[in-house]
C-alpha cells in the first residue's frame, strides 16, 4: 500500500496511521506532510520506526525551503517517481 501524507503531523494523528502500515508499505511525504520529515523531530522518530519506505517530494520540500533540514534518511524523488510508486503500490491511502 502507498500511503500519502499531505498534512502537517500536527494536524493527523500519524501514530494511528503507521498502526495501519506493514512491512512492504511506503509513505509519500508531500505539501505540509513534509513537516514529519524535519530532522530532531518527534515525528521522524516514529516514521524511522515504521517498518515502511519513506520517500518524500523534492519539489514541494525546495518550495517550502526545508531542505537543509530535512532527514537525509528519507529519500526524496520526483513527480515521476511518484508515478512510479503509485504503479508498484495499487492501493493506495491519502491522509
Amino acid at each position: 500500500m502507498l500511503y500519502t501524507l499531505s498534512h502537517s503531523p500536527t494536524r493527523c494523528d500519524l501514530p494511528a496511521l503507521l498502526r495501519l502500515t506493514r512491512e512492504g508499505d511506503a509513505l509519500l511525504l508531500l505539501q505540509d506532510g513534509l513537516l514529519a520529515g524535519l530532522a530532531g523531530s518527534a515525528s521522524l522518530d516514529l516514521l524511522l520506526n515504521a517498518p515502511i519506505s519513506l520517500y518524500a517530494l523534492q519539489d514541494d520540500l525546495d518550495a517550502r525551503g526545508l531542505s537543509g533540514h530535512f532527514s537525509p534518511k528519507i529519500t526524496l524523488i520526483g513527480y515521476t517517481d511518484f508515478v512510479v510508486l503509485t504503479e508498484t503500490h495499487h492501493s493506495q491511502m491519502a491522509w
